[in-house]
C-alpha cells in the first residue's frame, strides 16, 4: 500500500462521495477526491437543497390566501424570482464552502476537474496521473431526457434552479417526485402550471391512495394534469413560444418545458472501457454488498448504482464502505425500512410496503386509513385534505407501512420510520397517548380497519 500516491481516490464529491473521503481520511487512508461540476453533488446544488428552498417560496401566495380566515386581511405581495435566485445561489455557495470544508479539514487532497480511470491503479486528473490502491465511483446521476423532434428546446431539472425569469406557462414532463414537486413549485410561484406523465397516474411506486389523493390536491389547486400522455414533438413559434403536440392529437402552447423523466447514472467519460467493471444496461455500476465492483480494487456507491436513490443512502453506504474497508468493521447496508418524503403540495410522507406490496407479502393485512381536513383549515377556507395509512401484518400486528400525505408529512414520519424500523406493533400505536391538537396524532387514533 505504501507504493500507491493514495489509499483511496474517490471520484465524485456529492454526498456519499464527501462522506466516505472524509470517513476514510479520518479512519487513517490516504485519500484523494475529485470533482468537475459542483461540490456537494446534485443534492446541494440542482437537488434536495435547492428544491426544498423552492417549495418553501412557493407555498407563501397559498399562505397569504389561508391567513384572510385568521384575521389578517388581505396582504398578497408580488413575488420577486430574481431575489429568491439570489438567495438561493448565496446559500448553495455557502454549503459549497462547508463540503470542501469538511474535506480540508479530514486532510483529502482534493482535485478540481475531470478524473479519468487509466487502469485499476491509476487515475489522470488536470495532466498528471496519480496511483491509488483502491477506487471509490460516487458521480451520481445525470438527468435522462428521451429523444424526439425538439428536444433541444426543453430543460431539465438542473437548468431550472437557474432560469433567468419565471416563465408565464409551464409543462412538467414526468411522473417522480421531481415532476410532481415542480408541477407545484411553478404553480405556487404564479406559473400556469401543466403536468404530463404517460401512464394512468404519476408516483406509480408509491401507495394507490398516497398518488389517487396527490392527483386530487394537485388538481383542486390548479395543476392542469395530463395522463396517458405522451410528447410527439415540441416546435418553437414566432412569438417564441413553444407549441407541445402530444401523440393523442392535443396540443398544449407553452413558455417552459421541464423534463423530468428519469435520471441515469453518470458514468459516461469515467474511462471505465479502461478496467473491469461490469454495469447494466442504463449504465448503472454492478456491485455486492460491500459495494465492490467486478474490478475487486474498485468500488461504487450512491446513485451510480441506481439502487434507491435517496441521498442519506448514499451517505449511509459511505458510511460503511468507509468502516468496512478502513476501519476494520465490516458493515452491510441495510436497505429495509427506508423512509421518503416528496415535497409535492400537499407533503407526502411514506415508509415501509404499500397496501399492495403488502397484499403479496403477508397472507392477511390490515388497513387502517383516514382522511380529514386539517384543523388549520377550519378557518383557512381551503379544502384541502390529509390522508394517512397504516398497514399492519395481521398474523404478527406488526406495522409494515405508513403512509401520509399532509403539512409536514415529511417531518411526521421520520419519527414513525423510527418506530417501524424497531418493529413496533399496531398495540403499540394504539398505547401511545396522543399530542393533541395535532396532525400527527390521528397515527394513534385510528382504532378500527377499513379493510
Amino acid at each position: 500500500m505504501a507504493d500507491f500516491d493514495f489509499d483511496l481516490f474517490v471520484i465524485g464529491v456529492g454526498s456519499g462521495g464527501v462522506r466516505a473521503a472524509r470517513m476514510s481520511a479520518q479512519y487513517g487512508a490516504r485519500v484523494a477526491s475529485a470533482e468537475d461540476k459542483y461540490m456537494g453533488g446534485t443534492c446541494v446544488n440542482v437537488g434536495c437543497i435547492p428544491k426544498k428552498l423552492f417549495v418553501y417560496a412557493s407555498h407563501y401566495a397559498e399562505e397569504y390566501r389561508h391567513a384572510e380566515g385568521f384575521g389578517w386581511g388581505q396582504a398578497s405581495p408580488p413575488f420577486d424570482w430574481p431575489v429568491l435566485l439570489n438567495n438561493k445561489n448565496k446559500e448553495i455557495s455557502r454549503l459549497n464552502g462547508i463540503y470542501q470544508g469538511m474535506l480540508d479539514r479530514a486532510g483529502v487532497t482534493h482535485f478540481d476537474g475531470r478524473a479519468r480511470i487509466a487502469d485499476a491503479h491509476h487515475i489522470a486528473i488536470n495532466g498528471e496521473v496519480v496511483s491509488t490502491d483502491k477506487i471509490l465511483i460516487a458521480t451520481g446521476g445525470w438527468p435522462s431526457i428521451p429523444d424526439f423532434p425538439g428536444k433541444e428546446l426543453v430543460i431539465s431539472s438542473n437548468e431550472a434552479f437557474f432560469l433567468k425569469s419565471l416563465p408565464k406557462r409551464s409543462l412538467v414532463v414526468g411522473g417522480g417526485y421531481i415532476a410532481v414537486e415542480f408541477a407545484g413549485i411553478f404553480k405556487g410561484m404564479g406559473v400556469e402550471s401543466h403536468l404530463s406523465y404517460r401512464g394512468p397516474l404519476f408516483l406509480r411506486h408509491f401507495d394507490d391512495d398516497v398518488r389517487a389523493v396527490v392527483r386530487d390536491e394537485l388538481h383542486k389547486k390548479g395543476v392542469k394534469l395530463h395522463f396517458d400522455s405522451v410528447v410527439e414533438r415540441i416546435e418553437r413559434a414566432s412569438d417564441d413560444s413553444l407549441i407541445v403536440t402530444f401523440k393523442d392529437g392535443e396540443v398544449i402552447e407553452t413558455d417552459l418545458v421541464l423534463y423530468a423523466t428519469g435520471r441515469k447514472p453518470a458514468v459516461d467519460d469515467l474511462g471505465l472501457e479502461n478496467v473491469d467493471v461490469k454495469c447494466r444496461a442504463n449504465g448503472a455500476i454492478i456491485v455486492d454488498d460491500e459495494f465492490r465492483t467486478s474490478e475487486s480494487n474498485i468500488f461504487a456507491l450512491g446513485d451510480v448504482t441506481d439502487r434507491i436513490q435517496l441521498t442519506p443512502v448514499a451517505i449511509a453506504e459511505a458510511m460503511a464502505f468507509s468502516s468496512t474497508q478502513f476501519n476494520g468493521v465490516r458493515k452491510l447496508m441495510d436497505y429495509d425500512g427506508i423512509a421518503t418524503a416528496v415535497f409535492c403540495q400537499p407533503n407526502i410522507g411514506t415508509v415501509g410496503l404499500t397496501e399492495s406490496q403488502a397484499r403479496e407479502v403477508y397472507a392477511e393485512v390490515e388497513i387502517f386509513k383516514s382522511t380529514f381536513r386539517p384543523m388549520k383549515h377550519t378557518l383557512s377556507g381551503s379544502d384541502e385534505q390529509n390522508m394517512m395509512k397504516i398497514i399492519v401484518d395481521k398474523k404478527t400486528d406488526k406495522v409494515v407501512g405508513v403512509h401520509m400525505v399532509g403539512s409536514e408529512a415529511g417531518e411526521i414520519i421520520q419519527g414513525l420510520a423510527v418506530a417501524c424500523k424497531a418493529g413496533a406493533t399496531k398495540a403499540i400505536f394504539d398505547a401511545t397517548v396522543a399530542v393533541h391538537p395535532t396532525t400527527a396524532e390521528e397515527f394513534v387514533l385510528m382504532a378500527e380497519p377499513v379493510a
